[in-house]
């Protein structure tokens, strides 16, 4: 039987990052259970890079005090290391006079949360992103910026297992706490049982069943979110210069369709937020397996019961039509055609916990605990802009003494 101190399962953004933390605590006897045979093959090494700035979440939640000391550290990373990063701003335009209202509530929002974001006028915007549509104002957010997430992990993973303090064990399932017979902190893996002295479960997708096998978080259940991405052609790349967004639905945690600049000259697009039938589902039938039915159940609880979910549900499925979806790409950049988009193979998927009682989406990150264990559970976006800053938040909470 392996032993470790601390064990952690997943070795995406959060248990990384938390390793980190804890090893430049003093920690020395970490180890970290990874399912895949490297990090960031799920969501933490499928979303767009971008490094967020605090506009969007409310304040005084965990996202909203972590995001912007998040960016900070993160982007202090990457240029100690020598990772790509680009520090090209974003702007989020209101192309429509109706949604003026929201972009100035959106603005509010940003300053209760300390970000510099400014609202600009259409000359402003014209120098900043000259393609860009808005109806009299768009707000800018200096701070935002591009990493390379897979650059990230792996540069991490390399700085955990290098200094000695952390071992990483790829090709890990992790299954379950173990019986009675074989201790009861020992876990069962698909490498033979393990036993901890704590237990962080940081599993993303999947980490609302790990915490459900130790009897804790029963109230949440996963929906997820499959998102899907497309690409301006290299031709037209130029239109873009750094990252353009609409102004979202404040009650909903996506973003909508958006245009992403990454550090290797590429403009994304997207991604969608479409219900999907898996934890892994990237394909239409890839990564569907015995839990789909669930899923699907799930999914019809909350179209039943949630009319706003109903109404998501029904927008991004949408976007599964090109013209739809180049419908939503239009109204924000001008000269736009459909011959300037290609299809792209980037797709993610977004963990998020529903409220099985309320039937609502779940709007921040949740952590629970009992006893040597804790959980890290709904860790949506913008988990990987907080990671090292909501790192933090959970040593000085949970591993302090």
């Amino acid at each position: 039987m392996e032993h470790a101190a601390i064990v952690v399962c997943g070795a995406g953004v959060l248990g990384l990052t938390i390793a980190r933390e804890l090893a430049a605590r003093g920690a020395d006897d970490i180890l970290i259970l990874e399912k895949e045979p490297r990090p960031g093959l799920h969501a933490s090494g499928r979303n767009s890079g971008v490094l967020h700035a605090g506009i969007y979440y409310a304040p005084g939640s965990a996202r909203a005090r972590t995001c912007l000391e998040g960016n900070r550290l993160m982007r202090a990373y990457c240029a100690e290391r020598g990772l790509p990063l680009a520090g090209c701003g974003k702007v989020i335009v209101a192309p429509d006079p109706a949604e003026r209202p929201a972009l100035e509530a959106l603005h509010r929002r940003a300053l209760a949360n300390g970000s510099p974001a400014v609202l600009i006028d259409e000359k402003e915007l014209a120098e900043l992103e000259p393609g860009a549509v808005t109806s009299g104002r768009a707000l800018h957010s200096p701070l935002t910026a591009v990493v390379d997430p897979r650059a990230v992990l792996a540069s991490i993973a390399r700085e955990l297992t290098e200094g000695g303090r952390a071992r990483i064990r790829y090709g890990c399932r992790v299954i379950g706490p173990a019986g009675a017979a074989c201790g009861t902190r020992t876990l069962t893996t698909a490498l033979g049982p393990v036993s901890y002295g704590r237990l962080l479960n940081c599993a993303g997708a999947h980490a609302d069943t790990l915490a459900h096998a130790f009897g804790l978080g029963r109230r949440w259940a996963m929906v997820p979110f499959k998102g899907l991405y497309r690409k301006l052609r290299p031709r037209r790349a130029a239109l873009v210069r750094g990252n353009v967004y609409p102004v979202p639905d404040p009650r909903v945690p996506f973003l909508g369709v958006h245009f992403t600049r990454g550090v290797t000259g590429e403009v994304y697009i997207g991604p969608t937020a479409t219900p999907a039938l898996g934890r892994e589902n990237y394909g239409l039938l890839r990564g569907l397996d015995a839990e789909a039915p669930a899923v699907l159940w799930r999914c019809t609880q909350m179209l039943l019961g949630n009319p706003q979910f109903r109404a998501l549900a029904r927008e991004e499925l949408r976007k599964y039509l090109p013209s739809r979806f180049f419908a939503d790409c239009a109204r924000l950049m001008r000269g736009l055609s459909p011959g300037d988009i290609e299809p792209c193979p980037k797709v993610g998927i977004r963990p998020q916990l529903v409220d099985t009682v309320t039937r609502a989406l779940v709007m921040d990150f949740l952590v629970e605990t009992d006893g040597p264990t804790v959980h890290v559970l709904n860790a949506i976006s913008p988990a990987f802009t907080s990671s090292m800053a909501f790192a933090r938040m959970v040593c000085d909470t949970h591993f302090s003494a």
